[in-house]
């Protein structure tokens, strides 16, 4: 029994899940950072700790298969971790009104996708149906990663590279396409299974 109690308790402290703590851990601290009254190192600092977050979304994954450290608390904490990182900084660019007027319909893409997802997971899981991450979904997160880390720089970017929340901004409508596109993937397969249960 004991021998099993820190088995269990290992998994949970192992590498690849220390690095998806640290990206929960870094959901506040990019809020707290961008919430700062308007100061060009507040998102300097923002986009540093969102970047490090979103390194750690590539390497906890290739981690785990490659030292074999999968467990069922990565497998749950990995999509919610990325989930409330990218809506905690969509909805702070909002906020902010660094995202605005027609670009707001990306964001709230974006959002609406996630969260149909996440529901479509859970059904799936249910029917024991697992739907494989394609090559466009992991475009799809790269687009989004990139255009949040012009659009947290921001002001602070423009004096550096001027252009830096245009480029942002285009490249929130090309992972907002891409997030229809894997979105409905999902749909359908999630309509296929609905189907066959009735």
């Amino acid at each position: 029994m004991s021998t099993a109690r820190s088995m269990r308790r290992s998994s949970a402290f192992n590498l690849a899940n220390l690095l998806t703590y640290g990206r929960l851990a870094a959901v506040p601290a990019v809020v707290g950072l961008m919430f700062w009254p308007e100061d060009h190192w507040s998102r300097w600092f923002a986009l540093a700790v969102f970047a490090l977050a979103a390194i750690t979304d590539y390497f906890d994954g290739y981690i785990a298969r490659a030292f074999s450290q999968q467990s069922a608390l990565g497998r749950m904490l990995d999509p919610i971790a990325d989930k409330l990182l990218v809506a905690a900084c969509l909805l702070m660019l909002v906020a902010d009104k660094t995202i605005q007027s027609w670009d707001i319909w990306a964001a709230l893409v974006i959002l609406c996708r996630e969260i149909l997802v996440s529901g479509l997971r859970e059904f799936l899981a249910e029917l024991k149906v697992g739907v494989p991450v394609s090559r466009v979904a992991k475009w799809k997160t790269t687009f989004q990663l990139l255009s949040l880390g012009f659009l947290i720089a921001g002001p602070a970017g423009e004096t550096v590279l001027p252009g830096t929340i245009p480029i942002g901004r285009v490249l929130l409508w090309i992972s907002a396409l891409l997030t229809i596109y894997t979105g409905w993937d999902y749909l359908k397969t999630g309509i296929k299974h609905l189907v066959d249960e009735d």
